[in-house]
C-alpha cells in the first residue's frame, strides 16, 4: 500500500476508532459493549498508528506506559467495589445515583460504570503491551535452532 494513503487513513481513522471505543465503553452497561470491547477497539486504533508510522510513534501517541495503564485500570476496577462495601452491601454490587445536570433530570452514574472504565484501561494496557512487544520482536532476529 502507498505510504501516503496509509498515513492519511491512519490519521483519519485513529480518532474515529478511539471515539467509537469510548461510545462502546459508555453504553456497555445497558446494551452490548462495555469496557472490554471498548478497550480492544482503542488498542486497534493504536495498532493502526503503529502499522502506519512505526512502533515509536504509536508508543508516543499512547502517552502512558501500557503496563502503568493496565495497573491503573486494575486499581480503578477494584476500587469500584469499595463504595458498596461501605454501605454494607457485597463487594462489586451496583450503586446508582444521579448527578444534577441543568435542563435535564440528571445524569445516571454508578459503580458499574467505574468498573467498566477500569476494565477498559486494563484491556487497552494489556493489548498494547502485547502489540508493542510483538513489534519490538520484529526488530531482532530469532536464535537459530541448533542440533
Amino acid at each position: 500500500m502507498n505510504p501516503v494513503v496509509m498515513h492519511t487513513v491512519a490519521r483519519l481513522m485513529a480518532p474515529v476508532l478511539l471515539l467509537v471505543s469510548l461510545v462502546l465503553a459508555v453504553r456497555g452497561h445497558d446494551i452490548p459493549g462495555g469496557g472490554f470491547v471498548g478497550g480492544l477497539m482503542a488498542a486497534t486504533a493504536f495498532a493502526l498508528l503503529m502499522v502506519a508510522f512505526g512502533r515509536p510513534a504509536a508508543r508516543k501517541q499512547l502517552r502512558v506506559h501500557p503496563t502503568r495503564l493496565a495497573a491503573a485500570g486494575l486499581l480503578v476496577a477494584l476500587f469500584s467495589g469499595v463504595p458498596p462495601m461501605m454501605k454494607g452491601r457485597p463487594f462489586l454490587s451496583g450503586i446508582w445515583g444521579r448527578l444534577p445536570v441543568p435542563g435535564t433530570d440528571g445524569l445516571k452514574v454508578g459503580t458499574p460504570q467505574l468498573f467498566d472504565l477500569g476494565i477498559y484501561l486494563v484491556v487497552l494496557g494489556t493489548a498494547m503491551c502485547f502489540i508493542l512487544g510483538m513489534a519490538r520482536g520484529e526488530d531482532t532476529t530469532a536464535p537459530e535452532m541448533g542440533g
